[in-house]
C-alpha cells in the first residue's frame, strides 16, 4: 500500500511544500519572530490541525461535495481568499504581522486559531495500491507530523533575531510590506482557481 519510492517521493514533496514561502510559514515565523517559540509551536500546531481537518474532510466525503457543488467551492474559496487578503492588507498597511509591541501580542489560542486555517494536503493516494481511506489518513498524518516538526524549527529559529529586528524598524517595516504583499498575491491566486471537475 505504501512503496518505499512512493513514500520517498511524498516525503520529499512534503518537505519542499512546507518549506516553500507560503501564507502558513509566513505566520508561523511572524509569530515566532513577534511572540516567540511557544506562539510559534502553537501556530505550526494550529496549521497542522488544519491538516489533520483537511485530511479527515477530504477521506470522508467533503471535499467530494465542494468538488461537485459549484457554490460550495465559490464559497470555500471566496471565504480563503479573502482571510489571505485580510491578512496582507493588515500586515502591509499597519505593519500588525510583525510587531514588538506588547498590545500587538496575539493570544495563544488565536495564533492556534490562525495556524488552522492555513492548512494544505498533497494527495499521492492511487487506489490500485490498496483501500484509499487508510493511504489518505497515513498520508495526511505524515503531512501534519513534518509540518509540525518544521514549522517549529523554522519559528524557534526566527525568534533569535527578534533583538536584531527590534533595532532595525526600516527593515521591520520592509518585512511586514513584503509578507503582506505574499498574503494579498496569495488571495488572488486562490480567487483566480477554477474548480476541476
Amino acid at each position: 500500500m505504501f512503496p518505499p519510492d512512493i513514500l520517498l517521493a511524498y516525503l520529499s514533496a512534503c518537505v519542499l511544500v512546507i518549506l516553500s514561502p507560503g501564507p502558513d510559514n509566513l505566520l508561523v515565523v511572524s509569530r515566532g519572530l513577534s511572540q516567540g517559540r511557544v506562539a510559534a509551536v502553537l501556530s505550526a500546531l494550529g496549521a497542522s490541525l488544519g491538516i489533520v481537518c483537511h485530511t479527515l474532510a477530504a477521506t470522508f466525503g467533503l471535499s467530494l461535495l465542494i468538488k461537485s457543488s459549484p457554490n460550495a467551492f465559490l464559497v470555500v474559496k471566496g471565504v480563503g481568499a479573502l482571510y489571505l487578503i485580510w491578512l496582507g492588507y493588515k500586515a502591509f498597511s499597519s505593519g500588525g504581522l510583525i510587531s514588538f509591541a506588547p498590545s500587538a501580542r496575539l493570544p495563544l489560542r488565536r495564533v492556534f486559531a490562525t495556524g488552522l486555517l492555513t492548512a494544505f494536503l498533497p494527495q499521492f493516494v492511487d487506489a490500485s495500491r490498496g483501500a484509499v481511506t487508510p493511504q489518505m489518513l497515513v498520508y495526511g498524518a505524515i503531512y501534519a507530523v513534518l509540518t509540525v516538526l518544521i514549522f517549529s524549527l523554522m519559528g524557534g529559529f526566527a525568534a533569535r533575531f527578534t533583538p536584531w529586528l527590534e533595532r532595525r524598524p526600516r527593515v521591520l517595516r520592509g518585512v511586514n510590506r513584503g509578507a503582506g504583499a505574499s498574503f494579498i498575491a496569495a488571495g488572488v491566486s486562490v480567487l483566480a482557481l477554477q474548480q476541476r471537475l
